[in-house]
């Protein structure tokens, strides 16, 4: 098994995630769905290796370190490594509604709440996740880390007063949250620079998922192929990146 590459993607058993792990298997990789619903990531991984996948489920909440340490030593004890961590699992905090109905995200009258629920699960589950399986990744010949971003977190494209996010209500939550992933990716990436790992953020797009009630009008898949492309970079690929389907998107 030791030539065998492993990757993780959080929060995979649904959307751009499950995508991810569907193009990773079809590549020959062994894929880890984790998933904080055990018979969701099972039902996924079913469905996965019924079309000729390596794909196994693993129990993963981002936000509860126990289930984190125990996928790492699972990971530990079955692979030795890993190669490819996908860090995908994220929440809107406005549950499932179309982006241009998330108004309990606007700043002046959000509930704070609300808010430290979205950073604990799209940032500081990625600390949890990410220093975890660190160890893991070292072992790899070439190590990946792909944050799944958004372009709701190019300050670039926010600011901009007649930019494309205008059409949406402004958000304190979600977007900060995905702002703070970046600057989280550039960090990471600085420091594991001199180790060979590559961390770089993926943009999608706005893919058709159940986190804006399938008003996206791009595919799984094709929301997938920018994280599948950063999980699979060569040796003198990019790191510290920000990248959508088009190359890469204003900080």
């Amino acid at each position: 098994m030791s030539g065998q590459k492993v990757a993780l993607v959080t929060g995979a058993n649904k959307g751009i995630g499950r995508g991810a792990a569907e193009q990773l298997a079809a590549r020959g990789m062994t894929v880890l769905i984790g998933a904080r619903d055990a018979r969701r990531g099972e039902e996924a991984a079913a469905a996965l290796r019924a079309a000729g996948g390596d794909v196994h489920a693993v129990t993963l909440d981002v936000t509860d370190p126990a289930t984190v340490r125990e996928v790492a030593r699972q990971i530990e004890e079955r692979f030795g490594h890993l190669d490819v961590l996908i860090n995908n699992a994220g929440i809107t905090g406005s549950g499932q509604v179309s982006p241009q109905d998330a108004h309990d995200q606007v700043p002046s009258t959000v509930d704070v709440d609300m808010v430290r629920a979205v950073f604990e699960t799209n940032v500081f589950g990625v600390i949890t996740v990410t220093n975890a399986l660190l160890p893991l990744l070292r072992r790899s010949p070439a190590p990946r880390i792909v944050n799944v971003s958004s372009h709701a977190a190019s300050l670039g494209l926010n600011s901009h007063p007649d930019g494309p996010m205008t059409a949406l209500p402004p958000s304190a939550a979600y977007s900060p949250s995905k702002s703070a992933l970046n600057a989280l990716t550039v960090q990471y990436a600085n420091e594991l620079r001199k180790d060979g790992i590559l961390v770089n953020a993926a943009a999608p797009g706005f893919v058709d998922t159940d986190s804006n009630n399938h008003t996206g009008f791009l595919t799984v898949a094709q929301g997938a192929a920018v994280l599948v492309r950063l999980a699979t970079l060569g040796a003198d690929g990019p790191t510290a990146g920000y990248f959508g389907a088009d190359g890469p998107v204003p900080w």
